[in-house]
């Protein structure tokens, strides 16, 4: 098992860049002792899953022996259309046996893939409440391709393979240390900005209770930069990162009432047609906001994608609160998270505590290289690194 392991490297493979975060988990402390991050070569992943097995594994070699990570064992998660689904369920409790054969029905009628061989795993939440009559089971499938392929790069690259993992769990391991009993019994909507996907997950007490991926990330914010300003690319890359700030918000979501009509309340699991479209919240400077003009001029060639992004994280705590639950704060991570105002403004716009991940306020950052301290500074950047290698302490 996982916790026998007291060191282990977690490795996130992104759009843009693949991150490497060494855990080290003995008597009972957790430390995060080696992060690392390099370019992910073009075109070896996008949004729907990794292409090009071979250069992925050659970078994440180089990262180890740059980080200088000696431990072999590595956790790998696995995301994009193509590589996995994740879904939660809601079952009826019954024993391990029972629910291992309900759950082979469970997985044959939700594989998506066109290959129809896949490697899956679940895990079963029973309720504390002895009159309670379903649990939440999280299921993940992947086609078997990906799985194999997954294992033979790590392999390749000089790694052992200690488990495959999927992205939302990894996250909630990540709030569950970060926050501890602060977060205990409520529920948290962790919302990774990542460069071609937002992820939204709403997690309990490393539990989680709804993922959900759209295709809006930071690549299409510089895109909307690049072609509202007249720049290329890599320089409105460059004016997103020193001049991107969102400014205070003039508009406040309405408070949701339980007691409402909720029958045409927006689903964002459903198909395109089969909701009516919820009316996204209007992102207006407040009077009298104080900008650098050309941090503004930014501000408004991004701002109908920042719109979009907070219209979806919307959506979705909506759409959890219809169906009977409640989000109690929204959790930031991801490079775009660190966008100035982006927090503030979420919170004001949907009424909710909102606020950007701070890793190493509660997990020590102890590098073993002193050119790694700069990583410090970028903590929620590594929040699935930093999950996946949590593994072994959960």
């Amino acid at each position: 098992m996982a916790k026998n392991l007291s060191s282990a490297v977690g490795i996130d493979i992104g759009s843009q860049t693949i991150k490497l975060a060494e855990i080290r988990h003995q008597a009972g402390q957790t430390t995060v002792a080696a992060l690392a991050e390099a370019k992910t070569p073009e075109g070896a992943v996008d949004h729907l899953g990794v292409h090009d097995f071979e250069a992925v594994g050659a970078v994440i070699k180089e990262l180890c022996a740059s980080a200088g990570v000696s431990v072999p064992d590595t956790i790998l998660s696995l995301a994009g259309q193509n590589n996995v689904v994740v879904r939660t369920l809601d079952v009826p409790i019954q024993d391990d046996k029972e629910l291992a054969s309900h759950m082979e029905w469970e997985i044959q009628r939700n594989i998506p893939f066109a290959e129809g061989t896949v490697t899956s795993d679940y895990q079963a939440y029973r309720s504390p409440d002895p009159a309670a009559q379903n649990m939440d089971v999280v299921m993940a499938i992947a086609p078997e391709s990906v799985a194999v392929g997954m294992r033979d790069m790590l392999k390749k690259a000089g790694r052992k393979p200690h488990a495959f993992d999927v992205e939302p769990l990894a996250l909630a391991r990540t709030i569950s240390s970060v926050y501890g009993s602060s977060v205990q019994g409520k529920n948290v909507c962790v919302v990774d900005l990542g460069h071609r996907t937002l992820s939204i997950n709403i997690v309990r007490d490393g539990r989680l209770l709804m993922p959900r991926q759209v295709p809006i990330g930071g690549a299409m914010v510089t895109q909307a930069i690049a072609s509202n300003m007249g720049i290329d690319e890599a320089t409105a890359e460059g004016l997103k990162k020193t001049k991107g700030e969102v400014p205070a918000m003039q508009a406040s979501a309405p408070v949701y009432s339980p007691f409402e009509d909720q029958t045409a309340a927006y689903n964002p699991f459903a198909e395109a047609g089969d909701a009516e479209e919820a009316v996204p919240a209007a992102i207006e400077p407040a009077p009298g906001s104080d900008m650098d003009p050309e941090a503004l001029s930014v501000y408004n060639a991004m701002a109908d994608v920042l719109e979009e992004v907070t219209s979806e994280i919307r959506r979705s705590v909506d759409y959890y609160r219809s169906q009977g639950g409640e989000v109690d704060m929204i959790v930031l991570c991801g490079g775009g998270s660190a966008m100035k105002g982006l927090a503030e403004s979420i919170e004001s716009l949907l009424g909710c505590p909102a606020e950007r991940l701070d890793i190493f306020k509660a997990i020590p950052f102890a590098p073993r290289k002193a050119d790694q301290a700069e990583y410090g500074e970028r903590g929620e950047e590594f929040a699935i690194a930093v999950g996946n290698g949590l593994h072994i302490a959960y």
